[in-house]
């Protein structure tokens, strides 16, 4: 599949199969995630793999969509803070966005689903994942086999989109 094919054919998957992901796809989407550019590499985000298998009641209070639980894993990234010290502009949620498109195209490449995940439940993320007062869930993904046909995907034109030389 060339990288043109892959990003024409990504969709945001809302329906999954259970199976199960094999761990071979889950590092390799994990991998393409590590190796995505980031402010002065920076790399200050963490992601969490979560199993939704015996979860799914309580990651349901995340996200509150079926389909959200129906994959085998979901994955957050988190962001934490730069700290008093620095002197130079926070790309912290830009670099999280790469990290997560390289994620999902990665994933997509592999046969699997994602699906960003943006407006969920911040104080039930936090409280289900355990997380520290500092580090803050910014994205989720499902991760597993699309069980959907997906929509066609609907693009303003590029004429819409791009300017050339000035405004």
């Amino acid at each position: 599949m060339t990288f043109s094919d892959l990003v024409r054919n990504r969709y945001s998957v809302r329906g999954y199969k259970p199976d199960p992901v094999e761990e071979w796809k889950l590092q390799q989407t994990l991998e393409a995630a590590r190796l995505a550019p980031t402010a002065a590499n920076r790399q200050r985000f963490q992601l969490i793999v979560i199993h939704t298998e015996g979860r799914k009641e309580e990651l349901s209070r995340i996200y509150g969509r079926e389909w959200f639980v129906q994959p085998p894993i979901v994955i957050c990234a988190c962001r934490y803070p730069m700290g008093p010290d620095h002197n130079w502009r926070d790309y912290t949620d830009v670099d999280l966005g790469i990290v997560m498109d390289h994620l999902i195209l990665a994933a997509a490449e592999l046969g699997l689903g994602t699906c960003w995940i943006g407006a969920f439940d911040a104080a039930a993320a936090r409280e289900v994942l355990g997380l520290p007062d500092e580090v803050e869930p910014v994205i989720f993904t499902p991760l597993g086999y699309p069980d959907d046909a997906g929509r066609p995907k609907k693009r303003k034109e590029l004429s819409e989109l791009v300017r050339y030389e000035r405004w």
